[in-house]
């Protein structure tokens, strides 16, 4: 972008933010229409020059944070408390997205190797992130994008976001996420930017990873285009409940044989066991399935969720004890 372009921005920035000039006025001194107005707006927001955040007070759950630490053996548990007023799921992971993100800066020392996945919850924590100064701290995309590029949840955009807001270098995953064949999956794994990237992965001193679902409204890879509904329906009947680094799990954490997993180029779910910190982030109550899936996996040692979600996958775990206690007795 040349200069003359980023002064324009930057003198709609001030006129509107600092001078609070509305929309039609800037139009006037500038020549152009209120739509282009808006749009520049947009820019500067997307560019950096201008940033807005409410400090929204995260109330956490204590109890339901003792309670899924003591029941799997998790590092720590981050459970937003329930909210005085109805939330919807869309301002409940926002929320969850801040909680994550403060639990990541509890985390943060200079030097740090940072892996990060893909997802909704994943870019809420991006965003919600402020800016830290760190010291050659390093950012890696530890899975690959969406073919079509673009979104704001894909990993290779998670990753530029938040090294920038960490003073961090980066390193992208060059591959798609998901590839046709096996053959074409073995053949990227071979290429060595692939295979150092994931090397790096493996040694990640914290990650990053959303838990993904097989219901049609919550599952990223199905609204990504990745897959269709027959492929989820296809994916349930297999034992599948949902996804950690895209890879399908059932209800015991077990990874899913044949079908997507053996064509999805990231790290492999058993690196998630030797890295020293695995977030796993789930803000919707129809995603406690998964979540109590990739607890019983042992795929994530800190959970970040909201207050419905966490006492759905307790109960579930109740729930699965007391019928296999039902089923032996019988």
């Amino acid at each position: 972008m040349d200069e003359t372009r980023l002064e324009l921005l930057g003198q709609v920035a001030v006129w509107y933010y600092e001078d609070k000039l509305d929309q039609a006025e800037i139009a006037s001194r500038v020549g152009k229409s209120r739509s282009m107005i808006s749009k520049m707006l947009n820019e500067v927001r997307e560019l950096g020059f201008v940033e807005t955040r409410v400090n929204y007070p995260l109330r956490r759950d204590a109890g339901l944070e003792e309670g899924l630490c003591a029941t799997f053996g998790l590092e720590q548990a981050w459970v937003l408390a329930r909210q005085r007023f109805d939330n919807t799921d869309d301002s409940t992971l926002r929320l969850v997205g801040k909680l994550a993100a403060k639990c990541l800066q509890s985390r943060l020392f200079d030097g740090i190797r940072i892996g990060v996945s893909w997802g909704m919850a994943v870019e809420e924590l991006v965003r919600a992130m402020p800016r830290i100064e760190l010291r050659e701290a390093e950012v890696v995309q530890i899975i690959g994008s969406i073919s079509y590029g673009g979104s704001p949840s894909d990993g290779s955009e998670l990753v530029r976001s938040l090294s920038g807001k960490l003073n961090a270098n980066f390193r992208f995953l060059p591959a798609p996420l998901i590839v046709n064949s096996n053959t074409v999956a073995k053949s990227l794994f071979d290429q060595q930017t692939i295979r150092d990237t994931l090397n790096v992965a493996r040694q990640v001193d914290v990650a990053v990873v959303g838990i993904g679902t097989t219901h049609p409204s919550l599952s990223t890879l199905f609204t990504s285009g990745y897959i269709t509904e027959g492929d989820l329906e296809h994916l349930s009947a297999r034992g599948a409940v949902g996804d950690v680094l895209s890879r399908s799990i059932d209800r015991w954490g077990r990874e899913i044989e044949g079908g997507f997993n053996e064509r999805t180029i990231g790290l492999e779910l058993a690196a998630l066991h030797s890295i020293p910190s695995v977030i796993g982030l789930a803000g919707h109550v129809l995603k406690a399935d998964a979540v109590l899936a990739a607890l019983r996996g042992g795929y994530i040692d800190t959970l970040v969720t909201d207050y419905r979600t966490a006492h759905e996958v307790l109960e579930l775990h109740t729930s699965a004890g007391t019928l296999h206690e039902q089923e032996r007795g019988a």
